[in-house]
């Protein structure tokens, strides 16, 4: 006979009176390789406006219980050569109010190269409709486009949930 058990883990329901602490990761996949420029030092010649939508939290059960998420945002560059540069990540709550942003200056992402934003599943400001807006530019017409998504996960007691949210182009940059 085997017999196994487990605590549960303790209730990481975000506390009304936590304060929201929002910050980027340093890690990229190619360490070293993102660095900041200067505005004036990028000819655009093809970007764009993303909107990603992502949830602090969702609801479950009869009585609306909030389920807290962690969210990752990815900005992975799939050009195979060219740099392209992140100019702003934002982050808004579900009335639409700039919680925080995440870039100081222009972000330099080499080829092939990903950078991540991160929010604490304690965070609550964002709310089931927050988004992120990234925008992007390039120095060359023919760069491609970076893909652009969220994942959101967490675990508690015995349930877990994880999925996938992928940003929407709402504005192509005009060099």
């Amino acid at each position: 006979m085997l017999l196994t058990a487990c605590d549960a883990p303790k209730n990481n329901i975000p506390s009304p009176t936590s304060s929201p602490q929002v910050e980027p990761l340093t890690r990229i996949t190619q360490p070293g390789t993102a660095i900041s420029v200067k505005p004036e030092q990028i000819v655009i010649s093809k970007g764009q406006i993303v909107y990603v939508p992502v949830y602090s939290h969702i609801y479950h059960g009869d009585k609306q219980e909030q389920f807290p998420l962690t969210v990752t945002l990815s900005i992975r560059n799939t050009s195979l050569t060219e740099t392209i540069v992140i100019r702003s990540v934002r982050y808004y709550n579900s009335g639409g109010k700039l919680v925080k942003e995440h870039t100081e200056g222009n972000l330099q992402l080499p080829a092939l190269a990903t950078t991540e934003f991160f929010i604490p599943q304690q965070d609550s400001s964002g709310g089931s409709g927050a988004n992120f807006i990234v925008e992007w530019v390039s120095e060359k017409k023919t760069v491609t486009e970076p893909i652009i998504e969220a994942v959101m996960i967490s675990t508690r007691l015995q349930q877990g949930i994880s999925f996938v949210t992928l940003g929407h182009v709402i504005q192509n940059i005009k060099p």
